[in-house]
């Protein structure tokens, strides 16, 4: 989408009118069985992958293979999103009680009561050792593959890396926890291995980030931004290296100082 604008330079006081671009924004209605579970504000690409995602890190499915097929149609008032589960998955997720009325980047909305609030198993396996020169080439790489946001600087990015920090996918959406979900989605759908590698995002690492990164099984999440309180209690508890402020040239290790090394593994 463009919009008129008119850029105004504080040194000259000059206005200049031009024409900008600015990201999509849509709702998405998402729904299992024919029944309404959430509606979320998401930047329209990568659809199939954000179900996947969502439907992971919202503890309705627990593998990619819980899920037979998904349709994706425009109305008039936004996207349907139905996706399609297998008898037994549908029929536990019916047996839960939540419907989400989602705002851009919200992750808690529909939760009424404190006992309900995301509750992320453990990973398995001992976490990865990621060398500090992987990050930081992640991090370069992170920064010229954001296509959107180099358009219209407003949007938010979650990447995955290798252990040698190679970016192997990343997704844009306006709202950041969107962002991870498409990327958790495409991952999932891949079949990637959440042990062989790490996360980063363009975002601060707030709880509900950690928990998504959880659900997936991964163990380690960089942020460009620093994390919340309760974003570090969280990791602690499931023991997901965390870290940031990062940058090319620094970063803050909040957990898991252990697993990063200042030299490259040798093979």
């Amino acid at each position: 989408m463009e919009a008129d604008a008119s850029v105004v330079s504080f040194e000259t006081g000059a206005v200049t009118a031009i024409t900008r671009p600015l990201p999509s924004e849509e709702p998405v209605g998402i729904i299992y069985g024919g029944v309404p579970f959430a509606v979320m504000m998401v930047t329209p690409s990568c659809l199939e992958d954000f179900a996947y995602g969502f439907s992971l890190t919202e503890g309705v499915i627990e593998d990619r293979h819980d899920i037979r097929d998904i349709r994706i149609e425009q109305t008039e008032n936004g996207l349907r999103c139905s996706v399609n589960l297998i008898p037994d998955r549908l029929h536990q997720h019916l047996a839960r009680k939540r419907a989400l009325s989602g705002r851009t980047g919200c992750g808690l909305c529909g939760i009424d009561d404190l006992a309900s609030l995301p509750s992320a198993k453990p990973p398995k396996g001992e976490a990865p050792r990621i060398s500090i020169g992987a990050i930081r080439r992640a991090l370069a790489e992170t920064e010229k593959q954001q296509p959107l946001n180099d358009c219209t600087r407003a949007v938010h990015a979650a990447a995955w890396a290798n252990l040698e920090g190679k970016i192997v996918a990343l997704r844009e959406d306006v709202g950041r926890h969107n962002a991870l979900d498409k990327l958790i989605g495409a991952l999932l759908r891949r079949g990637e291995a959440p042990d062989q590698g790490f996360a980063l995002v363009t975002s601060r690492c707030s709880f509900e980030l950690v928990e998504k990164i959880a659900a997936f099984g991964a163990r380690t999440l960089i942020g460009v931004s620093a994390p919340t309180s309760r974003a570090l209690t969280r990791a602690q508890d499931l023991d997901i290296t965390l870290a940031g402020i990062a940058r090319r040239d620094s970063m803050t290790v909040f957990h898991g100082i252990e697993r990063l090394l200042q030299q490259e593994p040798t093979t």
